[in-house]
């Protein structure tokens, strides 16, 4: 049985750590509530971007938009993976990563070059050890990103786009379904699709709403495909937030409750410690009385 003074010393540590995880678990839920309500209160806004997109789209048959068109061959897929800047938050990093090296090789095996843009200290640092090319590293947006922040980079990857440089964009990170369920997702922001309308579809079960359009669809596309990549980007960043902070919260809890436990089980072999030496003791008492007498 381990010394009654090493138990106590690591009680004493595991008590620390103790508060270290409880405050982070604490902050950790702070800066969740925080992230959770910037990232709800866009989407509603977002949902109804691309509602407004698709009815334009359809009242605007045989629509040729730059931001929509299929890629000619040539020019590499930009692919931006999301991660975080910061540690401790469970095995968030390595989901994001995992489902990127997928598309990744994917990517590789139709014979597509990849030009990799790596958002957060995490994954900049992973894929320096791991030896992937990298083209861009971003690591100033920080865990609240602003529209101000996220705005220039949409507008780069459409112009290079338009352009012809690059034939797509994908970007990895973690959706934020709930509170108890977050996916890593790879999208396609870039060309723009099911926005046309399909004849081959069935007929929309909900009723059709009728818009009278000033100016003429085309144009109002002209300023609303642009906006719908750069708000959907924005999500991309506001889930990938929330997701952190779930993710890091979690591990937290996890943290906590381990050294709870540890702490209950040091103390009940303290105890047992102490009440054999005190055992001990007695005996020796008694020994010493009857060898005595």
């Amino acid at each position: 049985m381990a010394n009654r003074r090493e138990l106590v010393k690591r009680r004493k540590a595991v008590r620390n750590i103790h508060k270290i995880t409880r405050t982070m678990q604490m902050i950790a839920n702070a800066r969740f509530q925080a992230a959770y309500k910037r990232a709800v209160a866009s989407k509603p806004y977002t949902e109804k971007l691309a509602k407004l997109v698709e009815d334009l789209a359809k009242a605007a048959k045989g629509i040729d938009h730059p931001l929509m068109r299929e890629p000619e061959e040539g020019g590499a897929s930009l692919f931006m993976v999301i991660t975080s800047s910061r540690g401790l938050c469970g095995g968030y990093n390595g989901n994001v990563l995992r489902a990127a090296g997928e598309h990744f090789r994917d990517l590789e095996e139709r014979g597509e070059q990849a030009e990799l843009h790596m958002v957060g200290k995490k994954g900049v640092n992973y894929l320096k050890f791991a030896g992937w090319p990298m083209a861009r590293e971003i690591t100033d947006v920080g865990e609240t990103p602003r529209f101000e922040q996220v705005e220039p980079l949409a507008n780069e990857m459409m112009d290079r786009f338009i352009k012809g440089e690059i034939r797509s964009v994908d970007v990895a990170y973690m959706k934020f379904v709930s509170t108890g369920k977050q996916i890593p997702v790879v999208e396609r922001l870039l060309p723009l699709s099911g926005l046309e309308p399909d004849e081959a579809e069935e007929a929309p079960v909900e009723a059709e709403v009728q818009y009278e359009f000033s100016p003429n669809p085309v144009e109002l596309l002209n300023e609303l495909l642009p906006a719908t990549v750069r708000i959907a980007l924005f999500q991309a960043f506001s889930d990938a937030v929330v997701s952190e902070q779930v993710a890091r919260m979690v591990a937290m809890t996890a943290a906590t409750e381990a050294a709870e436990d540890i702490i209950k089980r040091l103390t009940q072999q303290y105890n047992r410690a102490r009440q054999t030496a005190i055992t001990m003791e007695l005996l020796d008492i008694v020994g010493g009385a009857n060898a005595l007498s």
